[in-house]
């Protein structure tokens, strides 16, 4: 049986939405992937992924605003 990871969805519907042209996009159309991009954000944040992307973004921002001093 194929068992498919909701997450991996997410991303991939994500993905597919974001490389339309801007000009085709309703409001409605905005609205929907800002809230599957939530939802998104929120499968992934508890996971080890989701902590190493956390960490990855940290250390990033911190060296960018070391690098500004």
């Amino acid at each position: 049986m194929l068992t498919i990871n909701v997450a991996v969805l997410l991303a991939v519907i994500v993905v597919l939405r974001l490389r339309r042209r801007t000009e085709a996009r309703s409001r409605f159309d905005e609205k929907m992937t800002v809230v599957i991009v939530l939802a998104l954000g929120i499968m992934l944040a508890p996971t080890e992924v989701g902590q190493g992307i956390v960490s990855f973004l940290g250390q990033l921002v911190s060296g960018a605003s070391q690098a500004g001093q």
